[in-house]
């Protein structure tokens, strides 16, 4: 069966989104490439990798970097053993919130969201108690 190893976000701002991981999120680096171009981030059994964009484009042998939207496609999901202890944390390190933590009764968990330098939506999340 196939098996899903990593999701790679294609970034334009690789050091700062290196450094929000690293340093605001907590997730550990597995190779410390703080200028880029690529590092990921072990987060268990699937790892969050970063890449410069304009290199994945030169990579699939399109001359342009891809188009980006305002519209969200993906959201970064990290699971946290709680939601309002890491809202205070990340808010003491200046993050802003797109929106504060929240029960989400239908999906039994409480979640917070904000944005990684690069625009990526970020959803931090625990269970219900």
């Amino acid at each position: 069966m196939p098996a899903l190893t990593q999701v790679r976000l294609l970034v334009d701002d690789f050091a700062g989104c290196h450094r929000f991981y690293r340093q605001v999120i907590g997730l550990m680096p597995r190779f410390g490439e703080v200028c880029g171009p690529y590092d990921e981030f072990e987060t268990g059994s699937t790892q969050l990798a970063l890449f410069q964009r304009r290199l994945m484009a030169a990579a699939i042998g399109s001359s342009e970097a891809p188009a980006t939207t305002r519209d969200d496609r993906t959201v970064v999901v990290i699971g946290v053993d709680n939601v309002d202890a890491a809202h205070a944390r990340l808010s003491a390190h200046g993050v802003s919130f797109v929106a504060p933590p929240t029960n989400r009764r239908d999906w039994r968990i409480r979640t917070a969201h904000l944005r990684d330098p690069d625009g990526n939506l970020v959803e931090l999340w625990s269970a219900l108690t």
